[in-house]
């Protein structure tokens, strides 16, 4: 196993106990931790920083944005700071006017080697980070920080999460800016140990070849790399240009066919140096790097594709792939219907556009754009089960059914049809359906969830609580499914504990950020415990 592949596993087992709030926590400085917890004096420090920040460039932008823009900033430098500690130097703001120069740290021994910070706010399946190809030539990583409260003149502490990095010689970006998510992260456990070696393999003058060159023999390094990335260097074989495109368009497919999607992105640029005129090439790149949540970069391969021949419907849909994942929707629905005029009998093109309708609000064309779909392809279940929600929005009865006949394996869809039967007051028929959803799914939480509420509104105080039981088994920070249970229990006298239950729910709604809810929950807890020494008193 290679170490991009080791963090990557590392990455997704580091992502699932970010949801359930067990993490490494450790407080000394220079030692990696998953969390880092600033309050008290030290964010005082960093708030009259920022403050002093803002007053200097108040004429850039408004003082409250800018304040709260540098302390998202500092906030994340503060966790690669005590991580790294001496590992590494801050730069200093005060020499560059307008910030950091692109760069925030470097190394202590090797002033070349820069690393950037990113820090975000909101949640984990949400949130995306975004890095220019200015502070890509500028840093050999770039480090991410996932702010858990949200950022304020008045937060009293700030959780910050090291969600993990990316060596900047693995994005391939030319102009503009690219986006990502926490699961295309490296665990930030390796950003030490990377870091030591990339250091290293300079002062030593050695050279990594990239995953494509690994079947080409090596060539001797005649001199030190420049910048703070380590140069690659290879032998081309000795092919015409002819049989060299072929060789590099084989290599790119084979990488996307196994999921080596950045691979594949390096032999598609090789092949296009060879012949740029391949349009074929444009597509199959912007295929990989949507694979790679490079959306900037697939819309600009599928837009050259498009310049190069603008009768083929496939590159407008999926460009509009690329615009809706950016929450580019009305240019979405643009390139959608530019795919339908061209070729009016592809399904696929009016469940993308109904989407994209779906979520501007336009619930009457998402339902036409899902029944023409239907029309096209009368096996499409997943466009049934999309209308029959859009047409639950609009407050019509629900398709589900003909989703639940092309597929009766469909827990998904039953659970939707149960709750579209629970919100029209069907209670029993409601709780038939989360049943059968249950049936074919055992392990479905949200089933077991939805099926409580139902028997909560039947007055099944017995069968609720058995079924919020069974929810919080499966999924232990099923925060709504304690609250819910307190709330039955407090039905039954169960006083103590539903304030149990709801502290549980507390716990999960200030881990996951959710502070209206953490708010809630606080106010029905301090009701309780008033009403408990009251009776004592009484008593």
């Amino acid at each position: 196993m290679d170490w991009i592949t080791l963090l990557r596993s590392l990455q997704s087992d580091f992502i699932k106990r970010l949801t359930s709030g067990c993490l490494l926590h450790c407080e000394t400085e220079g030692q990696y931790s998953e969390l880092t917890i600033i309050s008290g004096e030290r964010l005082k420090a960093l708030r009259e920083f920022c403050w002093q920040m803002a007053e200097k460039y108040k004429r850039v932008s408004p003082v409250r944005e800018v304040f709260i823009s540098y302390l998202k900033g500092k906030l994340g430098e503060e966790v690669v700071k005590e991580r790294l500690a001496d590992f590494i130097t801050e730069v200093d703001y005060e020499k560059r006017f307008g910030g950091d120069g692109n760069i925030d740290f470097t190394l202590t021994s090797d002033p070349s080697i820069g690393i950037e910070v990113k820090s975000r706010h909101g949640r984990i399946d949400r949130v995306r980070w975004s890095i220019s190809s200015e502070e890509v030539e500028k840093n050999a990583v770039v480090v991410c920080i996932l702010i858990q409260e949200d950022v304020s003149e008045a937060q009293s502490e700030y959780h910050l999460f090291l969600a993990g990095f990316l060596p900047t010689r693995m994005i391939k970006l030319k102009t503009g800016k690219i986006s990502f998510g926490i699961e295309q992260l490296l665990y930030g456990g390796g950003l030490f140990c990377y870091l030591e070696q990339l250091q290293s393999s300079i002062n030593n003058y050695t050279r990594q070849q990239p995953p494509i060159y690994q079947y080409l023999p090596k060539q001797e390094i005649p001199s030190k790399p420049t910048n703070n990335q380590v140069t690659k260097s290879f032998v081309k074989p000795e092919y015409g240009n002819e049989d060299l495109n072929l060789f590099y368009v084989q290599m790119g497919d084979q990488c996307f066919k196994k999921g080596e999607y950045t691979n594949a992105v390096t032999n598609y640029n090789q092949a296009l140096e060879v012949n740029h005129g391949d349009i074929s090439l444009y597509y199959k790149r912007g295929l990989a790097h949507y694979q790679i949540g490079d959306y900037e970069a697939a819309i600009a391969d599928y837009s050259q594709a498009i310049q190069m021949n603008f009768h083929d419907a496939k590159y407008y849909n999926k460009r509009g792939l690329a615009l809706y994942q950016l929450g580019r929707l009305e240019e979405a629905i643009n390139d959608y219907t530019q795919a339908i005029r061209i070729n009016p009998n592809v399904a696929v093109a009016y469940k993308n556009r109904a989407e994209a309708r779906s979520h501007i609000g336009d619930n009457q064309g998402a339902i036409e754009d899902y029944t023409q779909a239907i029309k096209i392809n009368p096996h499409y279940a997943d466009a049934y089960k999309n209308r029959g929600i859009t047409r639950y929005l609009l407050g019509s009865q629900p398709g589900f059914p003909q989703a639940i006949k092309i597929n009766p394996q469909d827990a998904i869809a039953y659970k939707n049809r149960g709750n579209a039967r629970s919100d029209l007051g069907d209670f029993e028929g409601a709780i038939e359906d989360y049943t059968q959803a249950i049936l074919i799914n055992p392990n479905y939480p949200d089933a077991y969830y939805n099926r409580g509420n139902a028997r909560s509104d039947l007055g099944d105080f017995e069968g609720a609580i058995e079924d919020y039981t069974q929810a919080i088994q499966i999924n232990s920070n099923y925060a709504d499914a304690y609250y819910n249970r307190g709330n039955i229990r407090l039905e039954i006298i169960d006083k103590q504990r539903a304030i149990e239950d709801f502290q549980k729910a507390a716990d999960i709604y200030r881990k996951e950020g959710k502070l209206e809810a953490l708010k809630d929950t606080r106010e029905r807890i301090l009701d309780l415990e008033i009403e408990e020494s009251l009776d004592i008193l009484n008593f």
